[in-house]
């Protein structure tokens, strides 16, 4: 059942990740020690075998060199992309992975204790689908579409500064450059729907995840010797609205707004100082 759960979690989307035979195989394998360990728990407890319960220690030791192998391998390939990842994202990308393998874990423990309770393998196999369903429905996080409004916004220069709407990106000089940003240039503009979401979007590690997933799913115009054309985000710091500039290779202005609301919140950048007392007095907000 835990090896199942894990096929069931291999989901290989936009982001292209794992998507290489020898990741693949990598994760499934480790799927399988997770699983192979959270089946015997409850058969080596009944056993009094104690020490075979003691690996259970020696798997989250693993499977936390899981997360380092991630870390490791997504940062080795960060400085050939032409737009990175971020180490917030990268970080936030080994988290899952690690995650991951104490669902699989738990949903073989479960589906263990079912079956040696109920003596009945279908009651089994259906309480360790409910919990592998919840727990992964535990571990969904935020997208960008939940905590801010995303809109199309104004390119437009001030002179030589490159404007979205009514945040300056970035200072052009050359004509030519102008005129480009201008006919491939797209601006979008995200809304903080609250407080939370004001102080969320101005993490850095969050702009630069969602840059790079964007640019993941509609390209970017531009070269290693085009650092103009580089996608950047600025941010209003009177109302917290922040401003993105693309180039997509993909022009369409309705694909661009899909991929940006897609896009995660990262656990790392989330923020609730709402729920603060220190902001809003003795039991947060009222």
């Amino acid at each position: 059942m835990g090896v199942l759960g894990r096929v069931y979690l291999m989901r290989v989307d936009y982001r292209q990740y794992p998507s290489y035979p020898r990741g693949v195989i990598m994760h499934l394998t480790f799927g399988i020690i997770s699983a192979a360990l959270g089946s015997i728990a409850i058969p080596a407890l009944l056993a009094k075998d104690y020490a075979a319960v003691t690996f259970l220690t020696l798997a989250a030791e693993q499977f936390r060199s899981v997360r380092t192998m991630e870390r490791e391998n997504l940062s080795l390939i960060e400085d050939f992309e032409l737009v990175p990842r971020g180490r917030s994202y990268i970080e936030e990308i080994a988290k899952i992975f690690e995650g991951r393998n104490y669902i699989v874990m738990l949903t073989s423990l479960t589906t263990s204790l079912m079956l040696y309770a109920f003596s009945n393998t279908y009651a089994a196999v259906m309480v360790g689908i409910i919990i592998l369903v919840l727990l992964k429905y535990s571990m969904k996080g935020q997208r960008i579409e939940e905590i801010a409004k995303v809109r199309i916004g104004k390119v437009w220069f001030d002179g030589s500064l490159l404007c979205v709407d009514d945040v300056v990106i970035m200072n052009v000089g050359l004509k030519e450059t102008k005129e480009r940003i201008l006919k491939t240039g797209i601006g979008v503009v995200l809304e903080p729907v609250d407080q939370n979401a004001n102080i969320t979007l101005a993490n850095i590690g969050q702009r630069q995840a969602i840059i790079h997933d964007v640019v993941t799913q509609v390209g970017i115009k531009k070269d290693l010797d085009e650092p103009d054309f580089t996608p950047l985000a600025r941010r209003n710091v009177n109302n917290g609205n922040v401003a993105f500039i693309f180039y997509p290779s993909i022009q369409s202005e309705e694909a661009l707004l899909r991929a940006v609301r897609y896009a995660p919140v990262l656990e790392s950048a989330r923020r609730k100082p709402t729920e603060s007392g220190a902001a809003y007095g003795k039991g947060g907000r009222r």
